[in-house]
């Protein structure tokens, strides 16, 4: 396989994949030097493919963006309510969209979230 400088369809994506899991194949006690670092080259390149071509739109609600905050910091419901120093059910209402955020619950996912102020003063 020739070196590349950038993945440009997904036939060249499929190549770079391809490559990497032979070279995974032969495990840490059989790669050699070269092999590690044409494997960390090649997933750099599949990195940069994939972020380009696979985006994640932003949430759009300030339950959906919580939830986006949840799954980055691998929190769990139960973990947020006590993080934000409220309680399970509370949580889980604001949530369901049956009750709507106090000030408090607010400034709480701004200081301990970092939400964007903006972002929570527009759908709040």
């Amino acid at each position: 396989m020739k070196p590349m400088k950038k993945i440009n369809n997904q036939a060249d994506y499929n190549e770079v994949m391809a490559k990497i899991n032979s070279l995974m194949a032969k495990g840490s006690k059989g790669a050699s030097a070269k092999d590690l670092a044409q494997i960390r080259e090649l997933a750099l390149l599949a990195q940069d493919y994939e972020h380009k071509r696979y985006t994640v739109e932003a949430p759009t609600t300030l339950e959906g963006m919580i939830e986006m905050k949840m799954f980055e910091m691998k929190l769990k419901q139960k973990d947020l309510a006590k993080m934000l120093e409220v309680s399970d059910t509370k949580l889980s209402l604001i949530m369901n969209g049956k009750q709507k955020p106090d000030i408090s619950f607010l400034k709480a996912i701004y200081a301990k979230l970092k939400i964007d102020a903006d972002f929570i003063l527009q759908h709040a």
